[in-house]
């Protein structure tokens, strides 16, 4: 099985600067649980022995800033809320996308519309999956409880999760004049559209799904214990149930997993879950909340893509009951992200991912076999010194140890069934979309072949495709060096810059450019 490649863990900063919207009574608590959730994955990346770094942000423009000087080719996104618009930290998986990395969990598309309660339930309406009725009220509208028509109901912020903003007061049984303060509240302390919706049902269910490679696994059913509520107090999940330790309904929402249903029942929470999962473009992981009425018809609350992972949370919980160890899990997701980055990253190359078919030669991924030939060729090129040599041959064995998920990206040029050259780039660090091209070397029988242009323009478009805009090539001013400045100005690009004396007295560098795609 792959070895795991470097991993940048983000997280989302406690938040204590005076920003409005983020300064209440409540939303601390799921704030900070976010730190269980980073430890949950570095204990996990500890035992696996992955290497990782890890990195707190608290707003959207802190993630570019992070992302440039990073090597990392996997983002574990655990970045749930960020100062400024609610829909910001969804915004997560795109910019690492931008820097040519992955992150885990669901993409941003995803993840936009699944916080905003509205949209997702058009979404679902749409596939076909039940969800309870409702209306919108956008911010400095009023609710006309004229059109509701029965109830009861349930008034939520229509882009918050963590059960932020909900609790015993936000149930009516009826359509009353007291709605409407409710609705204000809302807009007051949240600057965002409150979503008036059915109550439906009394039982609750969750279910949680991952991503295996290309199975979609479904873990067992849990269900949450209402039993100790007494009549007239609303059975929901609550902000208390979920973060207030110590409250009645912190301690009498326990889970039961697995739920005490029939088959039945089972298989009709699963095949709306799974639904739910397609209907959004889920990947990774998720939790889907629904509800139950007393005629055993469902109704999905919520598709949850960001839940918490902390170990008491509930999808903890449901790993264990399917019997999925966190190690297990953490290192799923993390190679699902890889994979993804891979069938990203070489648009070019068929399914293999690895080599692409050109009239000269086959372009492949260096594998460690191509070591001795590939050192022979920059001895034999007589325009490499020796330490020169020295420090390619560094930067290919980091290629070979690391493969794809390395700073550094190595392809072999194969011709009748033997290595005829090798390139070597990455990108730039501190820079957006710049990549260098380190290295290029084509065997002595292999040149005049067009082996060395074919490898070049295989590179540039695994940059491209990997996000970059410019490819940037550092040379050599002197003579002997005048063929490899032609073979440049050939393949399209063009001299910017020239340090006399860099390498020694009358060495200048001679730096040349290349603008990739549609940049």
């Amino acid at each position: 099985m792959r070895e795991l490649p470097a991993i940048l863990v983000l997280y989302n900063l406690s938040d204590t600067a005076p920003v409005e919207w983020n300064i209440r009574t409540f939303g601390t608590e799921s704030t900070e649980s976010v730190l269980d959730e980073v430890k949950v994955v570095t204990d996990a990346l500890d035992r696996v022995g992955a290497p990782y770094r890890v990195a707190g942000v608290k707003q959207l423009s802190d993630i570019p800033v992070v992302l440039a000087s990073a090597r990392e080719p996997v983002i574990f996104n655990l970045v749930e809320g960020l100062i400024g618009d609610p829909q910001d930290a969804s915004q997560v998986p795109a910019i690492c996308s931008a820097f040519g990395k992955m992150s885990t969990g669901c993409n941003s598309i995803c993840l936009t519309i699944a916080l905003d309660k509205w949209r997702a339930k058009a979404v679902l309406r749409a596939a076909g999956v039940p969800v309870p009725g409702g209306t919108i009220v956008p911010v400095g509208e009023s609710l006309v409880t004229s059109s509701l028509g029965k109830g009861p109901f349930i008034i939520k912020p229509a882009q918050s999760d963590a059960s932020e903003g909900i609790g015993s007061s936000s149930v009516f049984e009826n359509a009353i004049p007291a709605m409407e303060e409710a609705v204000k509240a809302i807009h007051r302390e949240f600057k965002q559209p409150a979503l008036v919706e059915q109550y439906f049902g009394d039982r609750e269910f969750n279910i949680s799904i991952i991503e295996d490679g290309d199975e979609i696994r479904i873990m067992p059913v849990a269900e949450i214990d209402f039993s100790a509520f007494e009549p007239g107090r609303p059975k929901i999940i609550d902000y208390a149930a979920k973060w207030l330790a110590g409250t009645f309904e912190y301690k009498n929402t326990s889970r039961i997993i697995p739920a005490k249903i029939s088959d039945e029942v089972a298989d009709k929470i699963r095949a709306v879950a799974l639904k739910s999962w397609y209907a959004l473009g889920c990947e990774d992981f998720v939790r889907v909340d629904m509800r139950m009425d007393g005629k055993g018809e469902v109704s999905v609350l919520e598709v949850n893509p960001n839940p918490d992972i902390s170990l008491d949370a509930g999808f903890a919980a449901a790993l264990a009951a399917g019997s999925v160890s966190q190690d297990d899990f953490v290192t799923m997701v993390v190679r699902n992200a890889m994979d993804r980055l891979d069938r990203r990253r070489i648009p070019a190359c068929p399914e293999d991912g690895h080599s692409a078919v050109f009239e000269s030669c086959i372009i492949r991924r260096t594998i460690k076999e191509d070591r001795d030939r590939i050192a022979e060729f920059l001895n034999t090129a007589g325009y490499f010194k020796p330490d020169e040599i020295t420090i390619a041959l560094e930067v290919l064995d980091d290629t070979l140890a690391k493969g794809i998920g390395g700073y550094y990206q190595s392809f072999s040029a194969e011709a009748a069934g033997k290595v005829a050259g090798w390139i070597c780039f990455g990108p730039t660090p501190c820079t957006v979309g710049t990549y260098d091209i380190y290295w290029i070397v084509v065997g002595s029988q292999s040149q005049r072949k067009g082996i060395g242009s074919t490898l070049l323009r295989h590179a540039e478009t695994v940059i491209a495709g990997n996000g970059g805009r410019l490819a940037v090539v550092e040379t050599s001013g002197r003579i002997l060096c005048e063929s490899i400045r032609g073979f440049y100005l050939a393949a399209g690009y063009s001299e910017q810059a020239r340090v006399a004396d860099f390498y020694s007295c009358g060495d200048d560098k001679i730096l040349f450019t290349k603008r990739l795609g549609h940049y």
